[in-house]
């Protein structure tokens, strides 16, 4: 049998798990059935760092069926599509047509919006004043595969621009003297590590399946995932041949389920049964019945069954519910799969009664002219090296080949139930270490007041203080330096090249311009920042309503920092020294978490804590100088930790506002006797002091109304 040029990518049949007996993965079975039917939204896969995430994507690629596409045409029109229009047509009948494999286009996380978009062809601008346009890479992603590692620390917008690109098929440019509309239909993957930060649930709703992957625990298995990875970076030839064959009758059998999946049934019954599915669940919207449909139409095909019946709703539902499962933003993704049996039940879908087949243009999924919002998440499993399950899947329920495919959910997230509290006799005043320590629970959450840093940065773009950014309102333009890069600024660049045109030859004709007139805006918009929770675990903080009332302010800064797309870390100080909990990370659940299981007692170590701080905030700033960070100190500014503590801690305070960094103290003070400690604490670094009461938006608005209240 001939085969295809071998690649020197790892193989896809060759990753541990995605062509076993009982067939592929939930990984593997996700990113198969959205190239089967890509209108299913893409695919979503999160886990640890390890797992083959990206070997299996970039293997997806080499087992799709090749496309044919206009020969020359930047835009891979589909020569068979009458309906399909490209920027570089109209082309004639006799065009030529090229066969050519299917492109995987990684998208760098980055990446501008340029880039990814398309923009004005600055050469031919320049050379001959031509305002011509240069394809992105969404126009070069069409009919193949847009992969994202990362895709959580992509910028929102971005993600936005292409969840709202793999909705509508389309993309349409319309900036620097451009207007362009071309086709961008393709699948979407992208995976994530969760322990570098969460997608918003907006964005993660819009992903059509998602997966939750890790590596396997079984020793023969992990074997297996070292031996075939070392045998391939020995011999990539010859590896990929001995999976020559294999990859082939993968191919076919995709080739053959796209072929079916336009003519299977997705019956009344059927899709009655995926409402109940959805509505037990209690998903929102509809997006959920709808790729759920259309998963459960694609598994159908890829089982080379021509009607869905209940196996292939309960895969589908396992791969497009569990991320819609997730209410708050500090819960992790999961679902029930008791309740999933129980109302999928165990009696056979009753034979549809209409003669005429359900085609997916009927019943929703599988017809490109439905309405659907947008693309959903997309279920993704372990690569390579991945099964985690101790048990085998489950036989079908007609007796077939057809397979469950279970999918874990994680642990409910500890703030559903908060734990309670144990008894204490830990004396609340400072004084000598106490012999036991408290761990309080966390309150409702509540929309705080805006901290922001001081002046305007240049860090990466977010929502919460002042930035020269990428996106934004256009406040002015420069001209670009070294790496510099953003839009042009169409006006600012003619008026520079205007004063030269005399002395460059010019009479009539076109605008003589040169590469030193570009001029590109300057834009004024919102940052993300690090935000350093220094907090004070002492004794004087342990009694119980106290340390319930921090958690609840330091967690509702979570919230805000996430809602804003932040960096987090967390330092605590208590007994004689501080510590860092969890060092600057993206991942804000785990912020939430450490602070869940911190415990309170002993004495107040104040100096030790700023001191761990600006530690922490110099080798940061060293990592990433564009993120400028904030330091937010809980604490009721007591110092009672070894000799001369409150001369140390007014030392402490002073480097840190020697160094210019932006600090805010929350005190924690309270009672009708208040020694104001805090509030000096916050005049020595020149920080901003707020109550701990006015941490919350709405306080500030009642004290507000009620000194108004008062003048009137």
């Amino acid at each position: 049998m001939s085969h295809p040029t071998l690649n020197r990518n790892f193989p896809f049949s060759a990753v541990v798990g995605a062509n076993g007996p009982d067939g592929p993965d939930p990984m593997a079975l996700a990113l198969l059935l959205t190239t089967i039917a890509p209108e299913v939204g893409g695919v979503l896969v999160r886990g640890e760092k390890g797992t083959a995430k990206s070997t299996i994507v970039r293997a997806l690629a080499a087992v799709l069926p090749p496309i044919d596409v206009i020969a020359g045409d930047r835009f891979s029109s589909d020569p068979r599509d009458p309906s399909a229009h490209s920027p570089d047509g109209p082309f004639e009948a006799d065009t030529e047509v090229e066969t050519r494999p299917v492109r995987l286009v990684e998208l760098p996380v980055g990446a501008t919006e340029d880039r990814v978009l398309g923009s004005l062809h600055l050469e031919r601008a320049l050379s001959e004043g031509k305002a011509e346009y240069e394809p992105g890479l969404l126009a070069r992603a069409h009919r193949g595969i847009l992969y994202v590692d990362e895709v959580n620390l992509l910028h929102d917008h971005l993600v936005d621009l292409l969840l709202d690109a793999a909705a509508m098929g389309r993309s349409t440019v319309e900036r620097d003297g451009v207007s362009v509309e071309h086709a961008a239909r393709f699948v979407l993957v992208g995976t994530m590590n969760p322990e570098e930060g969460e997608l918003r649930p907006q964005l993660l709703d819009r992903f059509g399946l998602t997966v939750e992957v890790a590596a396997p625990r079984v020793p023969a298995l992990r074997a297996e995932v070292v031996r075939r990875r070392m045998a391939h970076d020995a011999d990539p030839e010859a590896f990929a041949e001995q999976y020559a064959d294999a990859e082939e009758a993968l191919r076919a059998r995709i080739s053959e389920a796209q072929a079916l999946v336009s003519r299977v049934r997705l019956t009344d019954a059927a899709l009655l049964k995926i409402a109940e599915v959805c509505a037990a669940f209690d998903v929102d919207g509809l997006r959920a019945d709808i790729v759920t449909a259309r998963t459960a139409v694609a598994h159908a095909a890829w089982c080379g069954r021509s009607q869905v019946i209940l196996e292939d709703i309960r895969v589908a539902a396992t791969l497009a519910l569990p991320h819609r499962r997730r209410r708050k933003p500090f819960d992790a993704p999961g679902l029930d799969e008791d309740l999933l049996d129980q109302v999928l039940g165990n009696e056979d879908l009753p034979p549809d009664d209409d003669p005429e087949p359900d085609g997916p243009g009927d019943d929703g999924p599988g017809d490109d002219g439905s309405t659907d919002d947008g693309p959903d998440d997309d279920g993704s499993t372990d690569d390579g090296s991945t099964d985690d399950s101790d048990g085998g899947p489950d036989s079908g329920p007609d007796g077939g080949p057809e397979t469950s495919y279970d999918v874990d959910a994680p642990a409910t997230s500890s703030h559903d139930v908060p734990p309670e509290p144990p008894e204490t006799s830990c004396d609340p005043a400072p004084g000598p270490t106490t012999s036991h320590d408290v761990t309080a629970a966390t309150g409702s959450t509540y929309r705080t007041r805006l901290l922001t840093v001081r002046g305007v940065g240049t860090g990466t773009a977010g929502r919460r203080s002042r930035a020269r950014t990428t996106n934004g309102r256009r406040i002015g333009a420069t001209i670009p330096i070294g790496n510099h890069s953003g839009a042009i600024h169409l006006t600012e660049t003619i008026r520079a090249a205007a004063a030269h045109q005399f002395a460059r030859g010019r009479r009539t004709g076109p605008l003589v311009l040169r590469p030193q007139d570009l001029r590109i805006a300057v834009r004024e918009g919102r940052e993300s920042n690090l935000v350093l929770f220094c907090v004070d675990a002492s004794g004087s903080m342990a009694a119980r309503r106290r340390m319930e009332q921090v958690k609840t302010a330091v967690l509702s800064l979570l919230l805000d920092a996430y809602q804003r797309r932040d960096k987090v870390g967390l330092v605590t100080f208590r007994g004689s020294g501080a510590e860092v909990a969890l060092p600057p990370t993206h991942s804000v659940d785990a912020a939430a978490q450490r602070l869940e299981d911190l415990p309170a007692g002993g004495r107040t170590p104040l100096a030790e804590g700023l001191l761990e701080a600006a530690r922490l905030l110099t080798v940061e700033r060293t990592r990433d100088p564009n993120r400028r960070p904030l330091l937010v100190i809980v604490t009721d500014g007591r110092a009672t930790s070894g000799p001369d503590a409150v001369a140390r801690s007014r030392q402490a305070a002073g480097l840190l506002a020697d160094s210019g960094i932006s600090c805010v103290v929350v005190d924690c003070e309270s009672g009708p006797m208040r020694m104001g400690l805090a509030a000096t604490l916050a005049a020595t670094l020149g920080a901003e002091h707020v109550p701990i009461g006015e941490v919350s938006a709405d306080a500030l608005v009642d004290a507000a109304r009620s000194t108004r209240d008062r003048a009137a």
